[in-house]
């Protein structure tokens, strides 16, 4: 079983915007395999989707605690699920990284994304695959906290589809082994 968790935060003032790259993800990823479309659980305050990927259960998770508290229904879905830090992949947007790129990382630190902070927190360890899409543009002149929470432009919304393709050629079809 693996479980996929995209961070953004609810809500439509929110959507198509830098700090939501992980749900936009999530959304892919249920499009291109025909997913049902997520229904939202009070048990773990999130919206899910589950299906079958190459034989293998996978659970798609977008956390509806605001992107700082994700932690929290990440930790009540793996403690139900008795699902494995290695076999969990978190998908988040990365300030430190140009738009059109994105990096692969298992086992490190944060980066100061408090999102991944706080899943860190609740679940006591860094051991888990992390996808980080760039949001970067080379003419930021926004403060960080209002640029994240800004919407792509059309352009930059094209890109960002690009590396999504990528990330699920990466996950899904390239057989990458991603527990190294």
């Amino acid at each position: 079983m693996k479980l996929i968790i995209g961070l953004g935060n609810p809500g439509e003032e929110y959507k198509k915007t830098r700090h939501n790259a992980g749900f936009l993800a999530i959304n892919e990823i249920a499009d291109n395999f025909q997913f049902p479309v997520s229904s939202f659980s009070s048990k773990f305050n999130a919206e899910i989707s589950q299906g079958i990927i190459d034989n293998e259960k996978v659970i798609l998770v977008k956390p509806m605690t605001f992107m700082n508290n994700s932690g929290q229904a990440v930790k009540a879905i793996i403690d139900y699920y008795k699902i494995k830090p290695e076999d969990i992949v978190v998908i988040h947007d990365d300030l430190d990284i140009l738009l059109g790129k994105y990096k692969l990382s298992k086992n490190k630190n944060s980066g100061g994304h408090k999102g991944v902070q706080s899943i860190i927190d609740y679940l006591g360890t860094k051991d888990f695959t992390r996808i980080r899409i760039g949001i970067m543009t080379e003419n930021k002149k926004t403060p960080t906290e209002k640029f994240v929470l800004e919407r792509f432009s059309r352009d930059e919304m094209e890109i960002i589809e690009g590396v999504i393709e990528e990330i699920i050629t990466l996950l899904f079809y390239k057989n990458q082994n991603l527990k190294k």
